[in-house]
């Protein structure tokens, strides 16, 4: 190499140097990978345990909202509603309303980037399409060493079933976070109502194999 092609090459380099620090950087949050998330809540029609103290439970937890609280790359971001015909748990779904043991009373499916562990960060189950009245709380989905599903709900019955010994309007609460893995049917209990979550990556989404 002579030194002409030296000197050319040396400032070929630095131009390319001195592009890329120009260049804006990759966000976190442009690199945090996508996941789809789908949730059928159901209620029971009979009493599915003895009478309790429910005016004990726990209350809402210690949950924040998500992006529209916090811009920091610690916190996941809403994506998008999925459509209907994306869901993978509409056979479950038609299964608890034929059983005549348990009424769905939301159905749902979105895609979002997950909070950092820890933070709780979540979406308003409005924001989320499971819009009932009497049902609020927080979904969150946290990514640490390994990803979580957790939600903050509550549910307050005009009805609720009969041998719980709870009267109209009783709330119940469900709170509760688990390690999940793709394409695997989580269930988050309750005697009162429950919920049947499903999470997968969003590129390369398959439908489970059963």
């Amino acid at each position: 190499m002579n030194l002409r092609t030296a000197r050319f090459r040396t400032l070929c380099l630095t131009m390319l140097a001195a592009l890329c620090c120009g260049l804006p950087a990759v966000s976190q949050e442009s690199a945090s990978p996508a996941y789809n998330i789908e949730l059928v809540v159901f209620r029971a029609t009979s009493a599915q345990g003895g009478a309790e103290n429910w005016g004990a439970e726990a209350g809402t937890g210690n949950v924040i909202a998500g992006e529209e609280a916090s811009s920091s790359s610690q916190v996941g971001h809403f994506v998008s509603a999925l459509p209907t015909t994306s869901y993978q748990l509409t056979e479950i779904e038609n299964k608890l309303r034929s059983s005549g043991a348990y009424v769905p009373i939301a159905h749902a499916a979105w895609s979002q980037t997950a909070s950092a562990w820890g933070t709780r960060a979540g979406f308003p189950v409005q924001r989320l399409g499971l819009d009932v009245p009497g049902f609020s709380g927080t979904v969150f989905l946290e990514r640490g060493q390994y990803l979580h599903l957790g939600m903050t709900l509550t549910y307050a019955m005009p009805s609720p079933p009969g041998g719980m010994g709870a009267g109209p309007g009783t709330t119940f609460t469900i709170n509760e976070s688990r390690r999940i893995r793709f394409y695997e049917r989580n269930y988050y209990d309750h005697p009162a109502f429950g919920v049947i979550a499903l999470v997968s990556p969003a590129q390369g989404a398959r439908p489970p194999g059963r």
